[in-house]
């Protein structure tokens, strides 16, 4: 017998439960994924008696006064962060003031090609950046005592290298969060200044800038938060010259014997109050302005004809390319296949055995397949779930959305590393054996990316036009079945480029990683850290080239379903 649309319609409505009930059901799953290692940080952070004891056995405020010896560490970290966030900005602002206000050339490929400092990540560019300009074996200063110097030329091994390297590749991201206010300005503005005789430099300078404050400002927030809990350059180029960041040294406490939890659980939380004050800092700023710039006139988005000056631009723009990309990817390439990289190149000093190394050892194999299976995992099970609270949060007007986002996007303010002691302190305690397993790392990649899979999939929710979703309510469709015929399909292309970018994200993480894998749950990017450290330059090197290869095959292969799902999808 052939069931009506009506019919259907009733019988989706008596199964699905209410707003209430599943406001109530993601509210409480929300709070144990994120407060409750946080909870279990604050806890570690007060305990004054047996650091080894859980739970402790007294409470108190020694370990934050006692914060005052380390000082220098929490100065290291500000100072490199604000440096980094300096530096990152700036070359967002100028990337995105070139290719977005400019007529630049090849502007829609350099466009895609600054997400490339994404893909390479921080890791990589850290363990190229130590071959090319390290103070002993770095390729510059090995030439420049060739060439008769003394000493070093460069030391990469300091507050100021690790800055370089970490800009470098928050640079792409700045630039993606300024360049897209700066396409949506009128460009009327800048017009008029420039028809008042104002030149090209001062009208960026006293027009464009201040009317795209607000992208500018957050992206400074984002990137200093990022900045606070780098943990990957910091730990490659800090730890050969004793400089230690709150991330490294909290690492360093958790992994010494006896560890001290206490002081470490304080540092972590310390660095919650320099972002709710960088927060606080921003909103302040932005409520005191007006900058409005889109308004009910309509405007044609127009690039400046720069003249000659489009070379010197393109100039700058590959010049940023090849030190953040092209550079990284051939040093660490030409790494992978020497024999001993210091070495003078020579046709002797060529070899595969690096690769050949690293795959026939089990602990890499089975760290690779674990990355995969990871990202796989993080990617399959976080899409349904973050769009399916995405869609909560922005279009089921259920009671209490906001206090879920606020909660959800936590983790956006809480480095990696800290949250994964957090995790780690909690689940330890935890009934459910899964400290140690690929269990716990799925949970810690599925809380700490939150908020990265929110964002990327209400962007794609808000251009949705609601009317849509209320012309099937008002045929009688509940918001169940609203949810599976209208939105899920609207949403496909946004929800298969956040399942991308999950995987790419957890394959490469290490900051939770390092602290939560145990024996038989290794992945791939603490095993290469392990490796640069313990083993060899050059075997780091081909296990990074391996992991990049990995990536890229499996993307390729997700790119082709895909590509076959949106095009079904669409027929």
């Amino acid at each position: 017998m052939r069931t009506t649309p009506s019919e259907g319609i009733a019988r989706a409505r008596s199964w699905w439960p209410g707003p209430r009930f599943v406001s109530l059901l993601v509210g409480g799953g929300a709070a144990i994924l994120v407060l409750y290692p946080i909870a279990y940080l604050i806890q570690a952070s007060l305990s004054v008696g047996d650091p080894q004891a859980r739970p402790p056995e007294a409470y108190g405020l020694d370990n934050f006064t006692g914060l005052g010896r380390y000082a220098h560490i929490l100065g290291n970290t500000l100072q490199v962060a604000a440096v980094a966030t300096v530096l990152a900005v700036v070359v967002g602002f100028v990337m995105g003031w070139i290719l977005s206000r400019t007529n630049v050339p090849g502007r829609a490929a350099l466009e895609q090609l600054m997400a490339m400092p994404y893909y390479v990540t921080p890791l990589m560019g850290a363990l190229a950046w130590a071959i090319i300009a390290s103070p002993n074996s770095g390729f510059v200063n090995q030439l420049w005592r060739g060439l008769g110097g003394e000493g070093h030329l460069i030391d990469i091994n300091t507050w100021w290298g690790i800055a370089w390297v970490m800009a470098l590749f928050e640079g792409s991201v700045a630039f993606v969060m300024i360049g897209a206010v700066m396409k949506s300005m009128d460009p009327s503005m800048e017009e008029a200044s420039q028809v008042l005789g104002a030149g090209r430099t001062r009208t960026m300078l006293r027009i464009t800038l201040p009317l795209v404050l607000p992208g500018v400002l957050g992206a400074a927030v984002y990137v200093f938060a990022e900045m606070l809990g780098s943990f990957s350059a910091a730990l490659v180029l800090g730890l050969p010259a004793r400089f230690y960041v709150v991330t490294t040294a909290m690492y360093q406490m958790v992994s010494q014997y006896p560890p001290r939890f206490p002081t470490a659980a304080a540092m972590g939380v310390s660095l919650f109050v320099v972002m709710f004050g960088m927060v606080w800092i921003y909103r302040r700023i932005i409520s005191a302005g007006s900058y409005v710039t889109i308004t009910g006139k309509a405007f044609r988005p127009r690039v400046m004809d720069v003249g000659s000056l489009r070379w010197p631009f393109l100039a700058i723009c590959v010049a940023y390319l090849a030190v953040a990309v092209i550079l990284p990817v051939l040093t660490i390439l030409y790494a992978s296949f020497q024999h001993l990289t210091a070495a003078a190149p020579g046709l002797r000093n060529l070899t595969l055995t690096n690769y050949a190394t690293a795959l026939s050892l089990d602990a890499v194999r089975s760290a690779l397949w674990n990355s995969l299976l990871l990202g796989f995992a993080t990617a399959s099970i976080g899409i349904p779930l973050m769009g399916f609270l995405s869609w909560l949060i922005y279009r089921s007007r259920l009671p209490g959305a906001g206090v879920i986002e606020y909660l959800l996007m936590f983790p956006q303010a809480v480095p990696r590393l800290v949250f994964a002691f957090g995790m780690m302190w909690a689940w330890l305690v935890f009934p459910l054996p899964i400290y140690g397993t690929l269990w716990l790392l799925l949970i810690a990649y599925l809380t700490v990316f939150l908020p990265l899979g929110l964002r990327t999939i209400s962007g794609v929710i808000l251009q949705i036009d609601r009317s849509l979703e209320e012309c099937a309510q008002m045929c009688g469709a509940t918001w169940g079945y609203r949810l599976r015929t209208v939105t899920i399909p609207l949403l496909k292309p946004g929800l298969v480029a956040a399942w991308l970018l999950l995987f790419i994200a957890s394959v490469r993480e290490l900051g939770a990683s390092i602290l939560l894998m145990g024996p038989k749950s290794k992945v791939i990017t603490p095993a290469i850290v392990e490796s640069w450290f313990s083993t060899s330059t050059e075997l780091a090197a081909a296990m990074a080239l391996l992991q990049t290869l990995a990536v890229a095959f499996a993307l390729a292969i997700m790119f082709a379903v895909a590509r076959r799902a949106v095009q079904a999808g669409g027929e």
